[in-house]
């Protein structure tokens, strides 16, 4: 029985990345495939109390230096790749997830100037080394993505849209350095079309494996 897939959805806040990962579970579900879908931070008890604290806009004052921001993310990080994500792949599970390590190269890193190297040691720390089979890349602007979020904005959306624009840049360079794992997709498209693109590149990826979907 081969392993299960580990696939990823980035992406900058606003840019469709939750939408697309919900398509693709209730898409895969129907095709009779057991499949987990899992946000970051959250999916344990630990993690969800950690995106209280990091997302609710409640959190606002609650300050904290980027490093801070980042080691509390990899908390949840490790206790949900431990206890969850493993297991199920073990079982031969697609397991979805909404943001991973790379949201914190994004972020932490070229966002909020977290040191690069200290983030890739502790991510491999953390997720004992597990990276997603395919990481989908939502890749859309700042200024449009921040005017489609059409509620409270949460602690880190409050940072704006020259922040976003280096968090942006951040992800299409990670993209660049990893070609063979990441799938850039326009988000600026119709909804509908973006899944069909995702849907063929996760259909590559399953066809490594003999399955059709």
């Amino acid at each position: 029985m081969p392993r299960g897939r580990l696939i990823s959805f980035e992406g900058i806040d606003g840019s469709g990345k939750s939408t697309q990962a919900e398509q693709i579970e209730l898409y895969l579900r129907g095709k009779g495939f057991e499949v987990k879908l899992f946000r970051e931070p959250g999916g344990t008890p630990l993690g969800e109390a950690v995106r209280e604290i990091l997302l609710s806009p409640r959190g606002s004052d609650i300050a904290m230096d980027g490093l801070s921001e980042y080691l509390l993310f990899a908390a949840s990080r490790a206790e949900l790749t431990g206890k969850v994500i493993k297991p199920l792949l073990d079982r031969s599970c697609t397991v979805l997830l909404d943001r991973y390590g790379d949201s914190s190269l994004a972020y932490q890193g070229y966002g909020r100037g977290v040191d690069i190297d200290i983030i890739r040691r502790v991510n491999r720390l953390a997720t004992g080394g597990l990276k997603p089979d395919l990481t989908v890349l939502l890749d859309l602007d700042p200024d449009t993505a921040l005017s489609r979020i059409n509620r409270a904005s949460d602690r880190i959306e409050q940072y704006g849209a020259d922040f976003f624009r280096k968090v942006r840049e951040g992800y299409l360079t990670l993209a660049e350095a990893e070609p063979d794992r990441f799938r850039v997709v326009d988000a600026s498209l119709d909804v509908d079309v973006i899944t069909g693109q995702i849907l063929m590149h996760i259909e590559s990826l399953f066809n490594q494996d003999g399955i059709t979907i």
